[in-house]
């Protein structure tokens, strides 16, 4: 009988509603909380603006395991607004967010103009649409911000309808003076465009009263998982980050985290930072700048 039971449960309540949250630490008041989850060979950071809202930025694969982890650690969170945005649609991005749509109320949806011609991108839109969130797209100068003056600046792609051979968005996260690049899976031609662009005009990424300083980044998510053909010299020399985080598999087929992409990363002066190593990474950042911690100190 309790077989049965428990047979017709599973049957008739969806999976997310019975995953118990992780128990997490709660954020203290006024602080803003990056979190880059290990997720395997996939892309997930969470933004936790002071304010309550939740930016789920990509959300893996979708595989049994990391689609679960995800929505645990997001009930642990316990967020009062979530908002998903979506880098690009590659599936190892964007694998995670039906389930995320599932099992929570989501406010807004950003998705990027290039769409995937697949059954499974056209199964994402399709619950995009039913969700009854709001549906939007981000290009440069577009910002999210949040009262307490942290902000999610575009300053990739430029503009609607850019014909480019990467159309990975690109975000400059900004909070008590301590600045967060988020690359996406762009590859060295885009970071040296990027990077030419600030060279003629320091404020070219500017969001109105939002000041874009890519010199001020402190933290870097480098970019397509650390592949080789990322995280180039002129990138490297313009950033100057202190930290290095990098989303990747253990023992992935494409050998990512390159030893090429490591040794530049290493030699521009970044502490790096592996989720295959380390697992679910953390940088909270306060009043007295940011302390990162990792795995069982979370």
């Amino acid at each position: 009988m309790a077989t049965a039971v428990i047979a017709l449960v599973y049957a008739f309540v969806p999976l997310s509603l019975l995953l118990a949250p992780y128990d997490l630490p709660p954020r203290e008041e006024g602080e803003l909380r990056v979190h880059f989850l290990s997720i395997g060979q996939g892309d997930c950071t969470l933004v936790e603006f002071p304010a309550g809202e939740l930016l789920i930025i990509d959300a893996g694969d979708g595989g049994f395991s990391y689609r679960n982890h995800l929505i645990r650690y997001v009930k642990g969170l316990a967020p009062e607004y979530i908002t998903l945005i979506l880098t690009h649609a590659d599936s190892d991005h964007y694998g995670g967010m039906r389930a995320l749509l599932k099992a929570f109320d989501v406010e807004n949806v950003y998705l990027p103009e290039y769409e995937e011609d697949t059954p499974e991108y056209r199964g994402l839109l399709s619950v995009v649409e039913r969700s009854g969130a709001s549906i939007d797209t981000l290009t440069r100068y577009d910002v999210l911000s949040d009262p307490s003056g942290a902000f999610l600046a575009c300053i990739a792609p430029r503009s609607l309808g850019e014909t480019k051979v990467d159309p990975s968005a690109v975000f400059y996260l900004e909070f008590k003076g301590v600045g967060v690049m988020l690359s996406g899976d762009i590859d060295a031609a885009e970071e040296r465009r990027l990077a030419s662009e600030y060279a003629l005009l320091e404020g070219i990424f500017d969001c109105g009263e939002h000041r874009v300083r890519l010199e001020e980044t402190d933290i870097l998510k480098i970019s397509h998982h650390g592949s080789g053909y990322s995280s180039s010299e002129e990138w490297l020399s313009l950033l100057s980050p202190e930290a290095a985080v990098v989303s990747t598999g253990r023992g992935n087929g494409y050998d990512h985290p390159s030893y090429e992409a490591l040794s530049r990363v290493a030699s521009a002066g970044a502490e790096i930072y592996r989720t295959d190593e380390l697992g679910d990474i953390v940088i909270t950042i306060d009043e007295g700048g940011y302390a990162l911690s990792y795995g069982e100190e979370i």
